[in-house]
């Protein structure tokens, strides 16, 4: 049974449907629950940004792009909380959120994730690419995928 186990979210129906599905499991196995969010890193502004002064300086952009990520996982932590289960929340900066992923699993000490799909084929995945799809072909950490 695994006992420290990560839950990334987006914010999204699909990723909240998996973490009340995470949040019963952890409860059911007495598991400690880390949520964890991936926010997109900075992006340089361009000349043309810069000289019109519509630029956003990187401590402003970090500031919002933090209140984004706390309001994302304190809506799950609330979940969390009213289900007794144990939780700590976790962001990053990253724009391979997969990648980010597995980081917060290692750097968490978890033995296991479990996240969402969106079940996307076709097209839809090749442009939207598959998160989840990423996660489960570079992690060597178990990971129960929601759909």
């Amino acid at each position: 049974m695994y006992t420290h186990i990560l839950i990334p979210t987006d914010g999204s129906e699909t990723a909240e449907k998996a973490v009340v599905a995470g949040i019963d499991y952890a409860r059911e196995a007495n598991a400690r629950v880390v949520f964890f969010t991936a926010v997109p890193e900075y992006q340089m502004p361009s000349e043309a940004e810069l000289l019109a002064r519509h630029a956003t300086p990187l401590s402003e952009y970090e500031r919002q792009a933090g209140e984004a990520a706390r309001a994302i996982l304190d809506k799950v932590a609330r979940l969390a909380k009213d289900a007794n289960v144990a939780f700590e929340t976790d962001y990053a900066f990253n724009d391979h959120p997969s990648q980010a992923i597995i980081d917060a699993a290692k750097r968490h000490h978890c033995d296991a994730i479990f996240m969402a799909t969106h079940g996307r084929t076709g097209f839809s995945r090749l442009v939207h690419g598959s998160e989840t799809g990423d996660v489960l072909v570079n992690s060597d950490i178990p990971t129960f995928v929601y759909r």
